[in-house]
């Protein structure tokens, strides 16, 4: 059965790398209903939260097939449940309307919505939230003239996850390029290499 899972995938910068992870999902015909990257906790790694519909099956395909891409270091995907999500929702609304009508102003304040930006013309109102919050307040305020709507990308913290810092620098004590190599008869040179 499909639901909706979170990816978050932590990544390099390298130019492509978009297009790549991209490819994997249309190949699959799957569209993404979020997507964000954003720098992560540890410097020249990146993180992208994606959000799909899938079945587990295939959502654990796309986790391997990702995880084969050099520049991936590690992907998790979880449900709703095992996140702590948000988005970000911008509204403009006529500022006449927000002065005549008393109402609007407490529906703002219900929904924890704050101006960012009060003109003559216009009012733009910010609110974060989960889908339905975000929603609801957008089906509220298209009955005062609502001007625009935007929302952003999901973003997400796994509540169980301790990140992938640690991971990282167990791989960097692990890396055997940075191990110093002892050799033997690095100190009898002259007896050794001698013609």
């Amino acid at each position: 059965m499909k639901q909706e899972f979170t990816l978050t995938v932590y990544t390099e910068n390298q130019v492509g790398l978009l297009n790549k992870i991209a490819i994997i999902f249309s190949r699959r015909k799957i569209s993404l209903d979020s997507f964000n990257s954003s720098p992560s906790e540890i410097e020249n790694i990146y993180r992208f939260t994606i959000v799909i519909r899938e079945t587990e099956a295939i959502v654990k395909n796309i986790v391997r097939q990702l995880e084969k891409n050099v520049e991936v270091f590690k992907v998790f995907y979880n449900t709703n449940d095992e996140i702590i999500w948000q988005q970000i929702a911008l509204y403009k609304v006529p500022t006449s309307v927000i002065m005549k009508d008393v109402k609007v102003e407490r529906l703002l304040r219900e929904f924890g919505a704050r101006a960012v930006v009060i003109r003559d013309d216009y009012t733009v109102f910010e609110t974060t939230g989960q889908d339905d919050e975000v929603d609801n307040l957008l089906t509220e305020l298209s009955k005062y003239s609502l001007i625009e709507f935007v929302k952003s990308s999901r973003i997400a913290i796994i509540k169980s996850s301790e990140g992938v810092h640690k991971k990282v620098l167990d791989m960097e004590k692990n890396d055997p390029t940075k191990k110093p190599i002892n050799n033997e008869f690095l100190n009898h040179k002259s007896m050794i290499f001698e013609m």
